[in-house]
């Protein structure tokens, strides 16, 4: 089971009570595992598409209207990323998406973001975060995902400065239904899934948008925000 310490780091109280209301769910399910020895979290369920969230470090995600100008697997940390730089025809700037899917039915989020600032400041040799604040937005996916409703997106939004660029930062992890920046959310979802014999997939996404040396990082705010909501329904279409 992830560590809560992990889970906790950096979170509100309001995901404390989540979680406690969690655990006492839990509880209540556990009562017949106990009774009868078969124990739920002994064999987690597979996780579906595996195969296809595994692909994605090695040939990147389509993106509609966008190019891929160069795509890798960069090692970040202990794990590894894609990490594919894209491009449109009327942008002067090439952003760079940076995507960890699931690799394994184990596998879990664990607040990856501190290991991209480590690897921003190996690579560029600095890496400094400003102008912080939490990111939302909200949007209809197309027809045939299998959902009329809103797809809500909860998100981290910087600015991260090296010596030779700025660049406008925004991460979350990515779900079947939305997607939220603390591991705390799939840890909740993929449990009550498993109650029902399914599992919750994830994919960690990190887009950074070259902005002005030490900008405004509001001044990228509307194209993160369209290519957030389009990286998200490339995966809710695919591999989520």
């Amino acid at each position: 089971m992830i560590s809560l310490s992990k889970l906790l780091k950096g979170n509100q109280w309001t995901q404390v009570v989540v979680l406690l209301s969690l655990l006492v769910l839990l509880g209540v399910g556990a009562v017949p595992g106990y009774l009868t020895g078969q124990w739920q979290w002994q064999k987690p369920s597979p996780v579906s598409h595996l195969k296809e969230l595994r692909q994605i470090r090695k040939t990147g995600l389509t993106l509609p209207g966008w190019q891929t100008v160069e795509q890798t697997e960069q090692q970040v940390g202990e794990k590894k990323w894609s990490l594919q730089v894209i491009k449109k025809p009327d942008l002067p700037t090439q952003p760079i998406l940076l995507l960890l899917p699931q690799n394994s039915s184990t596998a879990q989020p664990e607040e990856e973001w501190s290991e991209i600032n480590s690897w921003g400041k190996s690579r560029w040799g600095k890496w400094d975060i400003a102008q912080y604040r939490s990111a939302e937005f909200t949007f209809k996916p197309p027809s045939g995902l299998g959902s009329n409703t809103t797809t809500k997106i909860d998100a981290r939004f910087f600015r991260a400065s090296t010596p030779q660029e700025s660049f406008a930062v925004l991460q979350w992890y990515a779900l079947p239904d939305g997607g939220h920046p603390s591991p705390l959310r799939w840890f909740v979802a993929d449990q009550l899934a498993q109650w029902r014999k399914h599992r919750t997939p994830w994919v960690g996404v990190s887009i950074l948008i070259p902005i002005e040396p030490l900008g405004q990082v509001e001044t990228a705010w509307s194209l993160a925000q369209s290519l957030g909501e389009t990286v998200q329904v490339a995966l809710m279409a695919g591999p989520l």
